[in-house]
């Protein structure tokens, strides 16, 4: 664990931890911190804008987790993203901090500036690419110059898919060149649930999806190179033989964090890049015709302000259920679990890529619990710990990373297997 000093006591500063997701993601780096060796404790504290709901939330960590200490022994720091001179204060404290307040698009970034300016590390649960890659055209040389890391869509969006991928080219024998992964969520029978905030995030991605294309035409990058076959993207709805159930694009972020990634292995280590199409099931027929008739309300009401305003006051409403005000029960939570399964395709060690078509395949998995709020602060925790342990294996020294790109060299993948997500080799059928 890296050294804390009297002028920055914290390795980790949990900011928004009152939120839904904040404060699951306090009880898992209370967890992490108690199974820490004695000698390398790590320190950690809570931020946000209301002292009395970090209190609360330390009070209900202490009785879940039975850990009385949580009252009076963490410290909390009052901060706001409108109040600049507080998210310096903050910053100034931690070695690491794992933002938890979004949507991004609106919070994230006087966060991510006054992390870099005041040296610290920076770490997020976003999904919304809008905001991940302007983060790392505005940023990426400022925290380079300060020695800062910046690795946002440290949750379910999108490590198992990017460190998937990379988990697929590394047990391939050869040359990988392609990728389709199937996302499958099981449920008990209260169903699965959202949080209102992972909903406003999706309305106000899909409203702003034109300003992505204008935003990627500033990076100026030339287009990876397609090895082997170029994959043929599947239609919008098809039926799944993979998963034995219909299935759509995934619309999350997915798809453009492991292109960055893709990328940033092609262009800094010379690796061949992999194509990557992302899918996820939605299941019988029935829920085919909810999908189609919610997906074109969604659609028509997203392009105007008073059905933007619609769909955020009403979540549960236009989500079929699927998203609520009040997030998913801990029911729900404890009953709810993914699978997220890669089928690769490449050239096998003896064969030149570039002559025929792909002769070998693979097919890879990665399963877990819960993914909203069990994968995802497992996987932010982690990825701060990795950071702060194995500091020397990241690139460069600074800069704004995907988690790829920014693990790819570290053991983030075996310390997620010591926490209940799983990646495997799977027979390919």
């Amino acid at each position: 664990m890296a050294a804390v000093t009297s002028s920055r006591p914290y390795h980790i500063i949990v900011f928004g931890a009152s939120g839904f997701t904040g404060q699951f993601v306090v009880e898992e780096v209370a967890r992490t911190a108690a199974d820490s060796p004695g000698g390398a404790a790590l320190k950690w504290a809570v931020a946000g804008r209301s002292r009395q709901r970090l209190e609360d939330v330390l009070g209900r960590a202490a009785g879940r987790l039975s850990m009385p200490e949580l009252r009076t022994d963490i410290e909390i720091i009052v901060a706001d993203v409108s109040i600049e001179e507080s998210l310096a204060i903050m910053c100034q404290q931690g070695l690491v901090i794992l933002n938890c307040v979004g949507p991004y698009r609106f919070y994230g970034e006087p966060v991510v500036r006054a992390c870099v300016e005041n040296g610290a590390h920076y770490l997020d649960i976003c999904g919304e690419p809008q905001f991940l890659e302007r983060m790392q055209l505005e940023y990426h040389t400022k925290a380079l110059d300060r020695g800062v890391y910046v690795i946002g869509s440290c949750g379910f969006d999108s490590i198992p898919a990017d460190l998937g991928v990379l988990y697929t080219q590394r047990q391939f024998k050869g040359t990988l060149t392609a990728v389709e992964s199937f996302l499958k969520i099981s449920s008990g029978p209260e169903g699965f649930a959202g949080h209102d905030a992972t909903w406003q995030s999706a309305v106000y991605g899909f409203a702003d999806s034109g300003s992505l294309r204008q935003l990627r035409k500033k990076f100026g990058h030339k287009p990876l190179p397609v090895v082997g076959a170029k994959v043929k993207k599947r239609g919008f709805m098809f039926f799944s033989k993979e998963i034995e159930q219909y299935a759509i694009p995934f619309m999350g972020s997915d798809p453009s964090v492991v292109k960055r990634t893709q990328r940033f292995l092609y262009e800094e280590k010379q690796q061949s890049p992999v194509q990557y199409c992302a899918y996820v099931g939605v299941g019988g027929l029935f829920s085919v015709v909810k999908l189609f008739c919610g997906g074109l309300l969604f659609w028509f009401l997203v392009k105007f302000s008073p059905g933007r305003k619609l769909l955020t006051m009403f979540p549960s409403f236009f989500s079929f259920g699927f998203f609520t005000k009040s997030g998913p029960t801990m029911k729900q939570i404890e009953d709810t679990c993914f699978s997220l399964t890669f089928f690769g395709e490449g050239y096998s060690e003896s064969t030149d890529p570039t002559q025929g078509r792909p002769n070998a395949k693979i097919c890879t998995q990665v399963i877990g619990a819960e993914p909203g709020y069990v994968v995802t602060v497992s996987t932010l925790v982690q990825a701060a710990v990795t950071l702060l342990d194995e500091l020397h294996s990241l690139p460069r020294r600074g800069g704004v990373y995907s988690p790829g790109a920014a693990f790819s060299k570290t053991s983030l993948i075996d310390r997620l297997h010591n926490h209940s997500i799983k990646f495997s080799v799977r027979n390919y059928e």
